[in-house]
């Protein structure tokens, strides 16, 4: 019973369960406990989904008297297993050289091309549209604006727009958004949700809008992001005015700190973690007694 519940629980998790969440607007307003609620269903998909093979192993054959049957469904259910931990593994590899190589490509060329404002990696490409985004990395993070933001932005505007560059690179934000890609490339495309990563990526734009609002930089970066709408961003980069931009605005002119849904949203993501776990690993403790 525990394999069938668990891999349910798996194909929910994957895709009804955050097309649910894509939906529900109101949780923008806590964009860092709903971002936390997007990673415990992320992460529950996954455990579930190993956890079904696993489950079977104990359930049929450490459990009671193994037969032939047991041991062909057994490495049946290891074989799945293996294969849902492969693809993991494999588009975690794929998606992590990907988006590395891209960056360190294209860090290379803004630092040829582009002009060095200061030592803390801001370079100044020429190009009339305006345009501001961050290339994240371990050491070499870049945040580039065109001539046309520096033409087009007032010097409140363009401080609101590099303090959510750096929001981004101080919370590693690329990361969060990596590992949404490769649960979208490994997760099969009947399986998944659409909007899992997108909206996810609207959170994280959010979270780094807050951290210029607490700057006191709120009043400009909305007027910022909207001079900034017809820009387009790089592969791998993330930007100011990267997504969702009616919603942002929306969200900046809502300083409530709305802790009680915050609460209620965190302990949520903790039992979206917690049940998959125990159902994982309570046939292994049992098995043992």
């Amino acid at each position: 019973m525990t394999p069938l519940v668990l891999g349910l629980l798996a194909l929910l998790l994957a895709g009804p369960v955050p097309a649910l969440l894509a939906r529900a607007g109101r949780l923008r307003r806590t964009p860092a406990a709903t971002l936390v609620l997007w990673q415990a269903v992320a992460l529950a998909a996954v455990l579930a989904a190993l956890g079904a093979g696993l489950a079977v192993v104990t359930d049929r054959v450490w459990r009671s008297d193994p037969g032939p049957a047991s041991y062909v469904v057994a490495g049946a259910a290891l074989l799945l297993t293996g294969l849902v931990a492969g693809r993991l593994l494999l588009a975690g590899h794929l998606v992590g050289t990907e988006l590395r190589a891209l960056r360190r490509r294209h860090r290379d060329q803004v630092d040829l091309v582009g002009s060095r404002v200061d030592d803390g990696g801001v370079r100044v490409l020429e190009h009339p549209v305006p345009v501001a985004y961050c290339l994240p990395g371990m050491r070499r993070s870049r945040i580039v604006l065109t001539s046309g933001a520096l033409g087009h932005l007032g010097s409140g505007e363009l401080a609101a727009v590099l303090a959510h560059e750096r929001a981004h690179l101080r919370a590693r934000h690329d990361l969060v958004l990596e590992a949404f890609t490769v649960l979208q490339r490994a997760f099969p495309r009947g399986v998944r949700s659409a909007t899992a990563r997108s909206e996810v990526g609207l959170l994280v734009e959010a979270l780094a809008d807050r951290a210029a609002a607490r700057a006191g930089r709120a009043a400009d970066l909305r007027r910022a992001l909207l001079a900034m709408t017809e820009g387009r961003l790089p592969g791998g980069a993330l930007g100011a005015a990267d997504l969702g931009l009616g919603a942002r605005v929306a969200l900046l002119g809502d300083g409530r700190p709305h802790r009680m849904q915050a609460l209620l949203v965190v302990l949520v993501a903790a039992s979206v973690l917690v049940l998959p776990t125990l159902l994982v690993v309570a046939p292994w403790v049992t098995s043992l007694r």
